[in-house]
């Protein structure tokens, strides 16, 4: 048995809301998430020093949380057509310099081609090929281009995206190949991106905003912005190091007064932060249904699973978790090892593990049936990569804004998923033999 001695009654930002999950509960039912615009917009405080803060709404792209993001000034990326409609749904213009709304992918397929080039929207490119095809069908079209510098960073082998590995951006070797299709096609070069992963690992830092500088030195003429990307770390576990936004900035900041004093024109500067404006912003919300004893084990099991906060299966990573009572008091008792798992019919559906599928066992008091678990720091990529697994329906999302609180999002229902599966015959010539 792998344990983990961390005695887990930490203080959470959300934690001041505990007396009103028992209502909530009984209103909307369980599992649930819950978010507190207060903690967004302290993030979003942090950033202030850059000239632009851009939402990566996969984070989590609910059109109320994009709606608190728009009217703190923040705006947003997309990576589908999805995301771009919810942008626009969440009161996202059209247009703007800098513009309200980007697209970022490392490949385009041929309706959000015709899509992106219908909106004018501007297109950061992953890719020559994306580069030729935007052109092709929309002359002059806004663009970016998203460089691989040649190395990365990530909490995870799956979080990095840079290096020979990462299937992300243009390998920096290829920029003048990028730059030529980009006069060929007689697109408008905006600025130039890089991204290499989450970490707030300092070094890492400033060798990316080295690479900016040497890839931009290669234009031969001025660009209006550079993009710092995302990938900025959240305290998740004890010992988790919080980001130094000023010294962030800073680093950034000196690349783009490099670059500004090399061209004579000053070169706007972007963030483009996802987790970092949510994660501690949310928490899911779930019932013990069960306790039991395997050889001495001690599981603890929720309403939630992995097919809710997928998190800990795809890395390993770590959440705090808290049991309180119905009341909103804390479970009381002598901590002893737990594992925390959910309903799934999956081994992997465990709450307390470590990458690799290790279950780890946390110091914690046992709660009873009844009781919830607030699994904290889940506000990222929590819901955005909820699923159906298991048929089970999407959960509800809940949001305390100042003095309200509000459902937006209802708990979907098994009809909503059988009516997609109503079968259709297709206008397909038969050519099927017997």
């Amino acid at each position: 048995m792998v344990t983990n001695s961390m005695n887990e009654a930490v203080q959470s930002p959300l934690s001041r809301w505990d007396e009103l999950i028992g209502a909530i509960a009984a209103e909307v039912g369980t599992p649930f998430w819950l978010y507190d615009t207060a903690v967004i917009e302290r993030q979003v405080r942090k950033l202030q020093s850059f000239d632009t803060l851009r939402f990566a709404q996969k984070a989590n792209s609910n059109l109320a949380i994009l709606k608190v993001m728009r009217r703190n000034g923040v705006l947003v990326d997309a990576v589908s057509i999805g995301e771009v409609d919810r942008a626009m749904a969440a009161g996202y213009a059209l247009g703007g310099d800098p513009a309200e709304i980007v697209f970022t992918a490392d490949l385009i397929s041929r309706e959000t081609l015709e899509r992106l080039a219908a909106l004018r929207i501007p297109v950061n490119c992953g890719s020559i090929d994306m580069i030729a095809q935007i052109g092709r069908v929309s002359p002059g079209h806004p663009v970016w281009l998203r460089l691989n510098p040649g190395f990365g960073h990530g909490h995870s082998a799956k979080t990095n995206t840079g290096g020979p590995l990462s299937k992300h951006g243009i390998w920096h070797t290829e920029l003048p190949d990028a730059l030529a299709a980009v006069e060929a096609c007689g697109a408008h070069l905006v600025g130039l991106h890089m991204h290499i992963g989450s970490g707030a690992e300092y070094s890492h830092l400033a060798r990316v905003a080295e690479a900016m500088v040497e890839c931009a030195k290669g234009l031969a003429r001025p660009i209006e912005a550079i993009s710092a990307g995302g990938g900025l770390s959240v305290q998740y576990a004890p010992g988790d190091a919080e980001i130094d936004s000023q010294r962030y900035f800073s680093i950034w900041d000196e690349a783009r007064k490099r670059l500004s004093d090399r061209w004579g024109t000053l070169v706007r500067l972007e963030i483009e932060p996802g987790r970092f404006l949510v994660a501690n912003a949310g928490q899911l919300v779930a019932e013990v249904r069960a306790v039991k004893s395997v050889d001495g084990n001690v599981f603890v099991l929720l309403d939630a699973g992995f097919s809710d906060l997928m998190r800990p299966m795809a890395y390993g990573s770590f959440h705090h978790i808290r049991f309180v009572t119905s009341q909103g008091a804390p479970v009381r008792g002598a901590p002893v090892p737990v594992a925390v798992a959910g309903p799934l019919c999956e081994s992997g559906d465990v709450f307390t593990q470590e990458e690799g599928g290790r279950v780890v066992f946390r110091t914690l008091p046992v709660p009873a049936v009844g009781d919830f678990a607030v699994i904290e720091d889940a506000g990222a990529y929590g819901a955005s990569m909820s699923s159906n697994y298991n048929s089970r329906p999407l959960i509800p999302e809940v949001m305390i804004d100042g003095g309200a609180v509000t459902l937006i999002r209802r708990r979907q229902s098994i009809q909503e998923l059988l009516q997609l599966e109503d079968p259709s015959i297709l206008s397909i010539p038969h050519g099927l033999r017997e």
